[in-house]
C-alpha cells in the first residue's frame, strides 16, 4: 500500500468519526437535564421571556430538524451564536484559543526531545543505576493527577519559595509574564512525559536485541548512531501514538490546568458554557476538541506508516 492510498483511507475514516463525534456531541447535549431557556431566564423567569428563549434556541422544533439544521450550519463554517453574550460561537473560541495553544504548544516542545532523551538513556543499559532511577521516578510522577501536582507545585514554588506566581490573575498576555507558564506547563508536561519516555524505552530494548541491530554492530558504526538512526525509528510507532493520544489528555488536562491556574483559554470558556448552560459553546468547544483529536490521530497514523509500513495491516 503506498503513502497516497494509505492517506486517502485515513481521512475517509477521518471524515466519517468527525460525523460520529458531531453526532455524540448532540445528542449529550440534547440530554442534558432541565430546560436550557428556564435556565437563562434567571431564578423569576418570565413565561413570555421563556417562550422567546425557546424560540430562539430553536427548542420548538423537533429534534431531527434541529440536528439536520446543525449540521448544516457546520458544513457553511456556522458554530451558531453564544445564548449568553449573543457572540458568534467561532469569535469566542478564537478568544480563548491563544492562552490554550501556547500551553499545548510549550508542552509538546519540551515534551518529544525530553522523552526521547530519557528513553534513549535508560534503554542504553537495561537494569543500571540510571535505568532503575529514570524508571522509577517516571513512573512515580505518572501514579501523581494533574490537580494534586499542580497544588503541590503551586505550595513549594509558589508559596513556599516565592520563586513563581501561583495564577495568572492580572496578566493581560501570558507572553508578557514568562513565570507565569511555567508551573501550567511543568504540570502539563510530567504525565506525557513519564509515559512516552518509558515506550521509548521499551521499544529501543526490543530494537536492541533484534537480529539487524546484532548485525548492525558488526560494522564499524558507533552506538550511538545505531540507537538513533536505526533502532529509534523501528522503536518509533508505538511512541508516536502515545504523543497522539497525548493529545486527549491534554485536551481534558488543559481544562483543570487553566482553572487552576486561572488562565483565561479554552478550558475556562468550556467550564463557564457549561456553567451557564451556553449550549452552541458547549457544542462549538466539544466539536473542535474533537476534530483536533482526529486530525492528531492520523498525523500519528501517517508518521507511522511512514517508519514502519506494516502498521497499516494491524
Amino acid at each position: 500500500m503506498t503513502l497516497a492510498h494509505y492517506l486517502v483511507r485515513r481521512l475517509a475514516l477521518g471524515v466519517a468519526q468527525i460525523v460520529g463525534v458531531a453526532t455524540l456531541i448532540f445528542l449529550l447535549t440534547e440530554a442534558l437535564p432541565g430546560d436550557a431557556a428556564v435556565v437563562l431566564a434567571g431564578d423569576t423567569p418570565d413565561p413570555e421571556r421563556i417562550d422567546r428563549l425557546r424560540t430562539a434556541m430553536r427548542l420548538d422544533l423537533p429534534v431531527g430538524q434541529r440536528y439536520l439544521d446543525w449540521l448544516i450550519s457546520l458544513l457553511r463554517g456556522d458554530l451558531g451564536r453564544s445564548l449568553v453574550s449573543d457572540r458568534p460561537v467561532a469569535d469566542t473560541l478564537i478568544t480563548g484559543l491563544t492562552p490554550t495553544l501556547l500551553l499545548a504548544g510549550l508542552t509538546f516542545l519540551l515534551l518529544v526531545p525530553t522523552a526521547l532523551g530519557l528513553g534513549v538513556l535508560a534503554a542504553r543499559r537495561p537494569g543500571s543505576l540510571t535505568d532503575r532511577v529514570i524508571s522509577g521516578v517516571t513512573l512515580g510522577f505518572y501514579s501523581v493527577p494533574e490537580f494534586a501536582s499542580a497544588v503541590l507545585l503551586i505550595a513549594i514554588f509558589a508559596l513556599q519559595f516565592g520563586v513563581l506566581p501561583a495564577n495568572a490573575l492580572g496578566v493581560d498576555r501570558l507572553t508578557d509574564e514568562p513565570a507565569v507558564l511555567v508551573l501550567p506547563v511543568l504540570v502539563l508536561l510530567i504525565r506525557p512525559l513519564c509515559s512516552v519516555s518509558r515506550l521509548v524505552r521499551a521499544g529501543l530494548i526490543d530494537a536492541d536485541r533484534s537480529d539487524y541491530v546484532r548485525h548492525l554492530r558488526r560494522f564499524p558504526i558507533t552506538e550511538r548512531r545505531i540507537a538513533w538512526a536505526h533502532a529509534l525509528p523501528t522503536a518509533g510507532p508505538p511512541a508516536v501514538q502515545q504523543l497522539a493520544r497525548t493529545t486527549d489528555w491534554l485536551l481534558g488536562g488543559v481544562i483543570v490546568v487553566e482553572a487552576v491556574f486561572v488562565i483565561p483559554g479554552l478550558g475556562t470558556t468550556l467550564v463557564e458554557a457549561v456553567g451557564s448552560r451556553d449550549v452552541p459553546v458547549i457544542q462549538g468547544l466539544a466539536l473542535m476538541f474533537g476534530t483536533v483529536t482526529v486530525m492528531i490521530n492520523i498525523l500519528a497514523d501517517l508518521i507511522c506508516f511512514r517508519l514502519n509500513p506494516r502498521t497499516a495491516e494491524l
